[in-house]
C-alpha cells in the first residue's frame, strides 16, 4: 500500500466486538520500566494528549471535533466517575494507556487503548490490553465488555482483540476525509 496524503477522502469499516465471559487468564506483568498509573479527576487536555500520541497515526479525530463542538460533553466524558483512564508510563513519560467506560449498567466499554508508535513492537501490548481487560471486568455487575476496531487503524489491532476472546457483532462502513498523512506500510 502507498501513502494516502492528508485531505484525500478515504472508506473505511469500524468493527464492533464483545467479550461475555471474563477470561480465566491471572494478571499478567509489566515490565519493570512500566508503571500504571490511574488518572484521577484529569483535565481534558490530559486525555486529548494520550489520544493525539497514540491515535495521530490511526486517524483518532473525533474527540477533536467535540472538543471544538461540544466541549462540555467532552468534559463531562472525560471527567465522569464511570469513565477511567489508566495510563502506562515508561522512563518518565507516556507510553499507552487505556480507557475503561462502565456508564451503561453490565457493561464496560474498552473506549480506547493503544500505545505511543516508539513503544509499539517492544513486546508488552498484549500485557497492556490482558491487563485493561481483567481491569474492566473486576468491577462489580460487569457481564460484557465492548470494543470497536477499525480498518484505519493499526493492522493486527482487530485480529489482536480477538485472541483476547472478543467477537465481531457488528460492522459499519463509514467515510472520513484525512487530517494527516496515512501509511499503512508504516506498520506492516
Amino acid at each position: 500500500m502507498s501513502l494516502t496524503p492528508a485531505g484525500t477522502e478515504v472508506a473505511y469499516s469500524v468493527t464492533y466486538l464483545e467479550m461475555t465471559t471474563r477470561p480465566e487468564w491471572p494478571m499478567p506483568r509489566l515490565p519493570g520500566h512500566i508503571r500504571l498509573d490511574r488518572a484521577i479527576d484529569p483535565p481534558v487536555w490530559y486525555f486529548l494528549m494520550l489520544y493525539d500520541a497514540v491515535g495521530r497515526d490511526y486517524e483518532w479525530q473525533d474527540r477533536f471535533v467535540q472538543a471544538e463542538e461540544d466541549p462540555a460533553a467532552l468534559q463531562a466524558f472525560v471527567r465522569d466517575r464511570d469513565v477511567v483512564i489508566w495510563t502506562a508510563t515508561g522512563h518518565g513519560w507516556p507510553q499507552g494507556f487505556f480507557m475503561l467506560d462502565w456508564r451503561v449498567p453490565g457493561i464496560c466499554d474498552l473506549a480506547y487503548f493503544g500505545l505511543v508508535p516508539q513503544a509499539v513492537g517492544k513486546g508488552w501490548g498484549k500485557a497492556l490490553l490482558q491487563t485493561a481487560i481483567l481491569t474492566g471486568w473486576a468491577r462489580d455487575g460487569v457481564d460484557k465488555m465492548t470494543v470497536n476496531t477499525c480498518t484505519l487503524d493499526h493492522p493486527r489491532a482487530l485480529a489482536l482483540y480477538q485472541r483476547m476472546g472478543f467477537a465481531p457483532v457488528a460492522r459499519e462502513d463509514r467515510r472520513r476525509v484525512l487530517v494527516h498523512d496515512h501509511d499503512p506500510a508504516r506498520f506492516a
